[in-house]
């Protein structure tokens, strides 16, 4: 059972992912049937005031680091990518990599999965963290495998969650696991969110085109932007670009990291998208926008890029009617 909740907090912490454990773990639900838990804010200096990611809001932690070794869960909120320059303090590192070690799960939002890669908690293991720092934490523990598609990835006792929100959904999800779905569909009432989303961060990730240094290469990308619709042969964009079909593909791959064809279909979901956000234009249509040629075509294309289905998509980004 989740009993003792610890929060460990760095300097210039962000407050939504602190609110997020906060909310789920930290407020008294049990009048209404639901668990309670021993929640505690722990620092290296308690009674310290911290700054927090708002300017002129300081959070000051009532509890020393030495509660997180009687935990049952040790949640790590984010904080900027930009403290790790500085290094982070070896104190929280060796208090969570203790807690870990006697047996806690360890829980991070966002950034704070970088915490526990210097604890040493994420080598060898799978882990996520928000799309725009996927890379650095790939970068500085590679022995990692980081999922920069997901909301959250479960390994037992470790769980990483990718930004702000989706700390919502490793949380609940840890409550689901641990307490039950009564317990986390009751959190999430009370929240008013979901007790669990569909998709992952897929669909929050802008792709752009990849910029091209080749001339003939680059025109021929510009051009196949621009007439998404029709289809696409090697041979003829072989032509277009004045080479020869394999110096073509292998120029192709040195420039833009994949082939032709995949990049064919990312730049039409990512039309695609456009489309459903800001026109009202049916999946039949916007299938033949794009290139695809059906809806059935768009969806299963969509669905594996995305994550989720073009209807569902255009229901939480559209701004058309209907």
């Amino acid at each position: 059972m989740l009993r003792k909740v610890a929060v460990v907090l760095e300097q210039n912490m962000a407050m939504f992912e602190f609110g997020v454990v906060c909310e789920v773990f930290g407020l008294d639900r049990t009048e209404q049937g639901l668990p309670g838990f021993d929640f505690r804010v722990c620092g290296a200096e308690p009674g310290r005031p911290l700054r927090s990611s708002t300017p002129g809001v300081t959070v000051t932690p009532g509890y020393g680091l030495d509660e997180l070794a009687g935990a049952d869960l040790v949640a790590v909120p984010a904080f900027p990518v930009t403290a790790l320059d500085d290094g982070l303090d070896p104190r929280l590192v060796d208090a969570v990599r203790t807690a870990s070690e006697a047996g806690a799960i360890v829980l991070t939002v966002c950034s704070g999965a970088f915490l526990a890669g210097a604890a040493g908690l994420l080598d060898g293991r799978k882990c996520t963290t928000h799309w725009r720092y996927v890379d650095d934490l790939a970068a500085r523990y590679p022995a990692a495998t980081v999922d920069p598609d997901v909301l959250f990835v479960d390994e037992g006792n470790l769980i990483t969650s990718a930004g702000t929100a989706a700390g919502i959904d490793a949380c609940l999800h840890l409550v689901r696991r641990e307490i039950g779905s009564a317990a986390a569909n009751g959190i999430a009432r009370r929240m008013v969110v979901p007790p669990q989303r569909d998709g992952g961060q897929r669909q929050f990730i802008e792709r752009p085109i990849a910029e091209c240094t080749s001339d003939s290469i680059g025109a021929t990308l510009t051009w196949m932007s621009e007439h998404l619709e029709h289809q696409h042969t090697v041979e003829e964009l072989a032509t277009r670009a004045r080479m020869s079909t394999r110096t073509f593909a292998r120029r192709f791959a040195a420039e833009t990291g994949t082939t032709p064809v995949k990049w064919l279909t990312t730049q039409r979901v990512l039309y695609a998208k456009h489309l459903l956000e800001d026109s009202d234009e049916g999946l039949e249509r916007i299938a033949g926008l794009a290139g695809f040629g059906s809806a059935a075509l768009l969806r299963h294309h969509f669905q594996r890029q995305v994550g989720i289905a073009p209807t569902e998509y255009r229901r939480r980004f559209g701004t058309e009617p209907g």
